[in-house]
């Protein structure tokens, strides 16, 4: 499904590093040490996205995941305070169930599952993470699960039907 690009510049976004790792390429005069960086950018209100930065040192790094991360924004439908209905995204060997909660319930996910649920503005969800628990994987797959979400007028759209047509 084909999303419209989101300008970034319009919204105001949070930033929050996931991860940090000292990343080596060996080469013929020794060992080339760089930094890899996760970043989640998201403004709490159904915007978020996650990106990657490499550099020499962790500033540009982060500045590079940042500028990144606002470059893949996907919005997020919501009901309420918790989504539409339950979601598997998956990114490598990680995968993200990610199921609605009742009002109340707030966010209960872990690793960096969490930071991109938050981020998105989700109050009440439980997500569960299957498999792979790397941290870059494991917001790729959050993200790949939220961009799954369909809203009942999306669904009313692409099937062209009424809305009490769909609930009977």
């Amino acid at each position: 499904m084909l999303h419209k690009k989101i300008d970034a510049s319009k919204i105001d976004l949070q930033e929050s590093i996931v991860n940090i790792r000292r990343v080596t390429k060996v080469v013929k005069g020794g060992k080339n040490f760089r930094f890899s960086v996760t970043v989640v950018v998201g403004d709490g209100n159904g915007h978020v996205g996650v990106g990657l930065g490499k550099a020499q040192e962790i500033p540009e790094a982060v500045r590079k995941a940042i500028e990144d991360a606002k470059k893949r924004l996907i919005f997020v439908p919501t009901v309420g305070t918790t989504i539409p209905h339950r979601s598997l995204g998956i990114f490598g060997a990680g995968q993200v169930l990610i199921m609605p909660a009742a009002p109340g319930t707030g966010v209960i996910a872990g690793s960096s599952v969490r930071t991109v649920l938050e981020l998105a503005g989700v109050k009440d969800v439980r997500a569960k993470s299957i498999g792979s628990n790397n941290a870059g994987n494991m917001a790729a797959a959050t993200i790949e699960g939220l961009r799954m979400l369909k809203t009942l007028e999306g669904v009313c759209k692409l099937r062209g039907k009424t809305r009490e047509e769909i609930l009977g």
